[in-house]
């Protein structure tokens, strides 16, 4: 993953950022929702790093029992289609997007307007994809620095290296699935051109600051 010259960058503090965090509910029903483990300690790590540098920052949260660093532009949202709506509508705007969230890849194809009762309910669960806000924003992109996450459960290089390649980043964090509540990771930064660095085990702060300095070094003028 090479940067560019320094004459060729952006001073951090006029970089704009744009950051996701988070889970996203995908509602049943008025009462139960699909949802998955992101605790976004990860995501909101990177945006109080991001905050540090520059005053352009926006984070957009899906539900977390987390509080958002001071400074920071805050974006709730619930589903994945709310992320989907606030990332989009602000992309064009910014110079590095870092997409920390853990967004559902599936909802339910119909949500009941009242709450289902346990005798009433046939035993399916009829679902459909979410929007790929990521494959979407990959895209789109023109000048701006776009990294992703991958949690898995096995293959974790192999995944994230498709990952890496269909939905168009500059690199991609690759995690095991088990960090997702927990206060360290052990992550791979994916680059192009097979490009990988494995990082030893870390407090989350810490891999954010690496996950920002290397993002940054990609930045590169209009």
């Amino acid at each position: 993953m090479k940067g560019n010259n320094a004459s060729n960058m952006k001073p951090p503090a006029d970089i704009r950022f744009l950051i996701t965090a988070g889970p996203t509910r995908e509602f049943l029903d008025p009462i139960r929702y699909i949802s998955n483990r992101s605790s976004g300690k990860i995501g909101y790590a990177i945006a109080e790093v991001a905050r540090a540098l520059s005053s352009q920052v926006v984070l957009v949260s899906g539900p977390t029992a987390l509080t958002p660093p001071k400074g920071v532009e805050f974006v709730a949202v619930t589903t994945a289609e709310e992320m989907a709506k606030a990332v989009w509508g602000r992309f064009e705007a910014v110079d590095i997007c870092i997409m920390a969230a853990a967004v559902c890849d599936f909802r339910p194809t119909k949500t009941a307007t009242k709450k289902i009762k346990k005798d009433a309910f046939s035993g399916v669960l009829e679902l459909e994809p979410t929007p790929d806000i990521l494959a979407e924003l990959g895209r789109s992109k023109k000048l701006q620095v776009l990294v992703g996450f991958a949690a898995e459960t096995d293959d974790l290089e192999k995944n994230a290296r498709q990952k890496l390649l269909h939905k168009g980043l500059d690199f991609i964090v690759a995690n095991d699935a088990s960090t997702f509540e927990a206060e360290t990771s052990r992550p791979s930064f994916l680059g192009g051109e097979g490009k990988i660095e494995r990082l030893p085990e870390l407090p989350k702060s810490e891999v954010a600051k690496a996950i920002i300095e290397r993002a940054v070094r990609l930045v590169r003028r209009p």
